[in-house]
């Protein structure tokens, strides 16, 4: 979804066997703030289209957003920010989902 909206680097991670608070970490890059708030805000939209309402979101005004969706949380940096917290690092066990496969796999069958 990210990559609509112009974020860049987009990483899925699955922390499920890691921590028992949430599934998925969904962590982009923007290019900066104003960038970070539409990525939010779009993000907001799709997720409320599918049923999935956002629980919390933090750092509105700042260079890293973090939005709660319950089982998924998405994270929207500036390069700088996301380069500073590098929680790939930080997450390595967790293991990436190939997430651009499985959204040409559904663009595929429609």
């Amino acid at each position: 979804m990210c990559d609509q909206f112009k974020g860049k680097d987009t990483v899925v991670l699955d922390v499920a066997k890691i921590t028992p608070l949430f599934d998925y970490f969904i962590i982009t890059t923007a290019s900066n703030m104003r960038q970070s708030n539409a990525i939010a805000e779009e993000i907001r939209v799709l997720m409320k289209r599918d049923s999935t309402h956002r629980r919390n979101i933090e750092g509105k005004d700042s260079e890293w957003i973090l939005g709660d969706y319950g089982d998924i949380v998405l994270h929207i940096f500036t390069e700088e920010t996301r380069e500073l917290y590098d929680l790939e690092r930080l997450w390595a066990d967790a293991t990436k989902v190939d997430w651009q496969s499985h959204n040409a796999d559904k663009a595929d069958s429609v």
